[in-house]
């Protein structure tokens, strides 16, 4: 069946709404690069709840099949196998987006691309699944069954993010680990075409023996940046935690490239919720024995901490980053993640009338949890800083309180240079436009490698996990941020009565960032420099490009060998 969506989404790709190509392009930062639209066609099938979207039949100079069998010629490949790469990504919107960029930049290079997902997060890839069959990418969507019911989860919670209460998010975890089986089934059944390798996230554990029950290579990608992961590593390794009994005592990280201390509670992958550390030590005994590392980050950032963890490790290390520059136009730029509730257009016209460096940007995430308090003395900062803003509210943070406070007053007093988004935005479309000044962030690292490729220095406002190492790499190490303040933690799913963060906090941030003096100005150069040096490395022949082309070759030659 030609040009059919087999899912859970509800419309076709052609009946998306999509602008024409001549509305599609914005004003960027200087240095943006646009790729043009090319046809596509598509098979479908529904064997397995699968989505095949597969390159153009035709013979024309589109056709991504032959322009794939060249470039893996070039690599030095037969061209006999492509590499067949499987994603598994964790079910949180902070590990599928970059995922999906991943699956793009393999297809884009030449390989083929099996990426799994449930059901109701398929619903969520619509954009994705469009613009993979416009382009004819061979990336193929499969859906496998989420036991959400099996493991006492709500029906339909397939997501992190529709989890209602932490006490949940073991269960999610051990229904996660049940997709084994059917992963395997389905893996098995591709004679036509077996897969090379499985590159899943670091907290599926269990496909390290699906991997190794096929006979192929499992590399592990978790979200982190190079920084955090040695962090990590070596707080597992040597089990700095165990003894430590108060959260706020220092853990000095031993072995590690820079001085660094960190409190037991603000260590990465710390959730003080019953179970999660024996998920924790599963995770890290199946890092042992992975066959490499993918991570989201490129070597010229931090080199020190990067060449560190491979060394201890003993992994090779593959920097494909920053992934998020795989979106070269408006279009694929404002789609990424879920939709956003607010016009593109309105949004991008909003921008253009802010002077340049001008607007501050507010958002933290899909996963942070903000009490109202904390909200109302985050405004009430805002707007005493008298800068524009746009201000991302998440639909988990529309307290009935605080939707009275913005409409009694604070919308009115600030609407001449404020704008408030509720529910998704789209962050880096927001990021990419020559107004935003800055970016109060929670400093997960999509965010923050976001924010580096844009060149927007940062006022970090980390909320849990490694989003404090994150921290001290964007103000320690790259020197591009300042601290808002932060002295605790606010764990996932939990919301502290009183605001940890007062407007003067934030009114200081804002003007230690973004006020005309030489220090503010050094923080614009800083983060330009990484920026361009982010360019640099994933442009032709960069070091991302670079490992993009040999990953795909090195699993190209083990389909080969294994012929």
């Amino acid at each position: 069946m030609i040009g059919r969506w087999i899912g859970s989404c509800g419309r076709t790709p052609h009946e998306l709404d999509r602008a024409p190509p001549e509305e599609l392009y914005f004003s960027p930062r200087p240095g943006a690069i646009y790729t043009p639209r090319l046809p596509y066609h598509c098979v479908a099938s529904n064997r397995c709840r699968t989505v095949v979207l597969l390159p153009p039949s035709s013979t024309d100079s589109t056709n991504f099949a032959d322009k794939a069998k060249s470039a893996m010629s070039g690599d030095g490949q037969s061209g006999s196998a492509r590499a067949h790469f499987v994603l598994v990504p964790m079910m949180a919107q902070g590990h599928i987006i970059p995922m999906t960029d991943m699956a793009r930049l393999l297809a884009e290079h030449g390989a083929q691309v099996t990426f799994i997902t449930t059901p109701v997060n398929a619903s969520r890839l619509a954009s994705f699944a469009a613009h993979v069959e416009e382009t004819g990418l061979a990336v193929r969507l499969v859906e496998l069954h989420f036991p959400a019911a099996e493991f006492g989860l709500p029906d339909g919670c397939e997501n992190i993010d529709m989890i209602q209460s932490k006490d949940l998010l073991l269960n999610f975890f051990e229904a996660c680990a049940a997709l084994r089986e059917p992963l395997k089934a389905h893996l098995r059944e591709q004679q036509q075409s077996p897969p090379s390798c499985i590159i899943s996230d670091t907290t599926h554990w269990w496909t390290n023996d699906v991997a190794r029950e096929l006979g192929i290579p499992r590399l592990t990608f978790s979200g982190f940046c190079g920084f955090s992961s040695l962090v990590s590593y070596i707080i597992c390794r040597d089990n700095l935690l165990k003894h430590v009994t108060d959260e706020n005592e220092l853990i000095t990280i031993p072995g590690f490239p820079t001085s660094l201390e960190l409190a037991k509670a603000k260590c990465p992958g710390r959730i003080p919720i019953p179970g999660m550390e024996q998920i924790r030590e599963k995770i890290y005994q199946e890092e042992l024995r992975c066959d490499g590392v993918v991570l989201n980050s490129f070597k010229e950032l931090e080199t020190l901490h990067i060449e560190s963890f491979e060394q201890v490790t003993r992994k090779k290390v593959w920097t494909v980053g920053p992934m998020c520059l795989c979106h070269q136009n408006s279009n694929t730029i404002a789609a990424r993640g879920n939709k956003a509730p607010i016009d593109e257009a309105d949004c991008l016209q909003w921008l253009d009338s802010m002077k340049p460096g001008s607007v501050i940007f507010v958002s933290f995430g899909s996963l942070t949890c903000t009490a109202p308090q904390q909200l109302i003395e985050l405004g009430l900062g805002l707007e005493a800083t008298k800068k524009p803003f746009i201000w991302v509210i998440k639909a988990g943070d529309k307290f009935p309180e605080v939707e009275e406070w913005l409409s009694d007053g604070f919308e009115e007093r600030v609407k001449e240079r404020g704008m408030i988004i509720r529910g998704w935005a789209p962050q880096v479309m927001i990021l990419c436009h020559q107004a935003i000044g800055g970016f109060m962030t929670h400093c997960g690292w999509n965010s923050t490698i976001e924010s580096i490729c844009a060149g927007v220095p940062m006022i970090t406002w980390p909320h849990f996990s490694e989003q404090f190492s994150n921290e001290k790499l964007v103000v320690d190490v790259l020197n591009i941020g300042v601290e808002v303040g932060v002295e605790g933690v606010t764990w996932w799913g939990h919301q502290h009565k009183e605001a940890m963060v007062t407007r003067n906090d934030v009114e200081r941030a804002v003007y230690a960032l973004m006020d005309e003096g030489k220090a503010q100005e050094q923080f614009r150069v800083r983060a330009k420099d990484c920026a361009i040096k982010a360019r640099r490395a994933f442009d032709e022949e960069g070091s991302s490009y670079n490992n993009i082309k040999l990953l795909i070759q090195e699993m190209g030659n083990k389909t080969n060998a294994c012929g």
